[in-house]
């Protein structure tokens, strides 16, 4: 499989951006995060070999008007993903979480019909190709502290504390445990 891979400056980081010959998005990872990228294509495609050119202008704008702070740009953006029907089934309640919104792992896997398999959620979660669209980081823990997040905490913290406006929220992150913002 040939895919496309453009690195792009946003506010948060240099991201990797990989999408198909239909411009979909296969990955978006952190460039710190590139080894960690190769691996889940590896698993979820098998032999992947990345053509470096510029991401469709579709991806790139609606990425840089999320950063700008229409964090519901992103939200149309097609997404494809391998992975089992589970790891599937748990990136699609992802990208049903609202910007401004935290869920627990135990609420998300309640949402997937499995309600004992948090864990089993977490370990999906984690194996999310596409972060930020499919807003892994907006999982949290149970007790409402930032837990897991490939691409770092102190990112997942960033781009929490940047969709909060969704919710007229105008707090900051402190270091202690994350409160779960709910309508």
């Amino acid at each position: 499989m040939i895919l496309q891979l453009d690195r792009r400056a946003f506010p948060l980081a240099t991201l990797l951006i990989v999408t198909d010959e239909d411009g979909a998005l296969r990955a978006l990872d952190f460039q710190d995060c590139e080894p960690r990228m190769h691996r889940l294509l590896a698993r979820h495609y098998g032999e992947v070999r990345l053509s470096e050119g510029q991401a469709p202008t579709t991806v790139t704008q609606a990425l840089d008007a999320y950063f700008a702070g229409d964090l519901a740009a992103i939200d149309w953006l097609p997404t494809i993903a391998g992975g089992t029907d589970f790891q599937r089934a748990v990136w699609s309640a992802l990208r049903s979480i609202p910007a401004g919104t935290t869920l627990s792992y135990g609420a998300l896997a309640a949402r997937v019909g499995k309600p004992n398999a948090s864990r089993a959620v977490g370990l999906a979660n984690g194996s999310n190709p596409v972060s930020i669209v499919v807003p892994c980081h907006r999982v949290i823990g149970a007790n409402g502290a930032l837990s897991g997040y490939a691409g770092g905490m102190a990112r997942k913290a960033w781009l929490l504390e940047h969709e909060r406006p969704a919710t007229g929220y105008a707090g900051r992150i402190s270091s202690g445990p994350f409160s779960p913002i709910r309508f």
